[in-house]
């Protein structure tokens, strides 16, 4: 399942997760204290309730949220671009906050690229993402991915 930062259904995330982790449905029930059914059909939910979501995080040890705050990143511009104009506006000095991207976002970004799916300068524009940014990630890792099964360093 490729990932969509944009439109999260939260289900799906958590049933590739288990299934990656091959938690059964045995402990699963038993960790809820719910019925089969119960836990099938939260896999068919595209939002869950925080308390059920932190519950998740904790059972597949794989923390949810983040896939939320990779949506806040890319999709409604809590970055320094937003930061930096209205500190042009006051005539406080730009602070620029360093490693605010995470491993996943970088790989989604250079991925767009590399897949030829978007042009750099559409993801600049799109995702507020600085041009030397951009053009350091994928200089570094001299991505060349030609098809789905080609991984990205880990370090990325």
């Amino acid at each position: 399942m490729e990932a969509d930062f944009k439109n999260i259904h939260i289900g799906n995330y958590i049933k590739k997760q288990i299934e990656q982790e091959e938690i059964s449905i045995d402990r699963i029930c038993n960790f809820f204290k719910l019925k089969e059914e119960e836990i099938l059909r939260m896999y068919e939910e595209k939002s869950l309730d925080t308390d059920v979501l932190l519950r998740w995080s904790k059972l597949a040890e794989y923390d949810f949220f983040r896939i939320y705050v990779t949506h806040l990143l890319l999709y409604d511009g809590i970055s320094h671009t937003k930061n930096s104009r209205k500190a042009k506006q006051t005539g406080d000095k730009i602070v620029f906050r360093k490693n605010i991207y995470t491993r996943e976002i970088r790989e989604f970004l250079v991925k767009l690229v590399a897949s030829k799916q978007k042009t750099v300068v559409e993801v600049m524009q799109e995702y507020n993402i600085p041009r030397t940014t951009i053009y350091k990630w994928i200089r570094k890792y001299e991505i060349t991915l030609t098809n789905e099964n080609t991984q990205l360093p880990k370090d990325l």
